[in-house]
């Protein structure tokens, strides 16, 4: 498995064969991006479903299966790519053809923001390949039961977030591996090393491996 953090809460996964493409936002290098065979959208929130570049990454994708949560997917009839949609549910399972790469959708509901702004639909992604590590990409949830992981991905900082709850979250997950810091585009370089420093220390008894991509270009697992 090779991943690269294109910034924020966008993932490119590349694994046996398949290039997947999770949660591509507004904060997410998106240029050039060719050859995806997936594209999994979390929630409908900008940050990680760009309105305004999701017509061109589609288009210069024609093959990619395009999956997403259940509400978002209902927000995109009016777009020219609607009719590729599918909806990836809580416990539903896709896989991709020739491969095995399967894809499990973990979760429904957004994490609370606060009173003022609607809870959204939110469903996370699993992605297993025989022989592979396990990933878990979780969009803007931590209360999703993906089962056991190798590589958990963390939200670093967000409007609902709360470090203490971060840390719970991988406390209770326990990955394998170790936890990809994601969904940190709201921070300077300061404060993230402050919050995975955090994150680090006290995912677990003894620590946890921070397996820190951003600007690190395709990291294999």
């Amino acid at each position: 498995m090779q991943i690269t953090h294109l910034g924020h809460a966008c993932l490119l996964v590349e694994v046996a064969g398949e290039r997947i493409l999770v949660d591509p936002g507004a904060f997410s290098d998106l240029d050039g991006l060719r050859d995806l065979t997936a594209v999994v959208v979390t929630h409908q929130h900008a940050d990680h479903l760009d309105p305004e570049r999701a017509d061109d990454l589609l288009g210069a994708n024609p093959g990619a299966r395009v999956l997403m949560e259940a509400e978002t997917a209902g927000k995109v009839v009016e777009a020219g790519y609607a009719d590729r949609v599918e909806v990836l549910g809580a416990g539903r399972s896709v896989q991709l053809a020739g491969s095995g790469v399967m894809l499990t959708g973990v979760g429904e509901r957004h994490a609370d923001n606060h009173p003022y702004v609607p809870r959204v639909g939110n469903t996370g992604v699993v992605i297993r390949a025989e022989g592979e590590p396990v990933l878990y990409h979780p969009g803007d949830a931590l209360d999703g039961e993906p089962g056991q992981v190798d590589l958990l991905c963390v939200p670093v900082s967000a409007p609902w977030g709360k470090v203490a709850e971060s840390i719970a979250f991988v406390r209770r997950l326990a990955p394998a591996r170790g936890i990809v810091p994601i969904h940190d585009g709201l921070l300077n370089d300061r404060g993230r090393a402050m919050y995975l420093k955090h994150l680090g220390d006290f995912g677990a008894d003894g620590g946890v491996d921070v397996l820190d991509l951003r600007g690190a270009g395709a990291t294999r697992f």
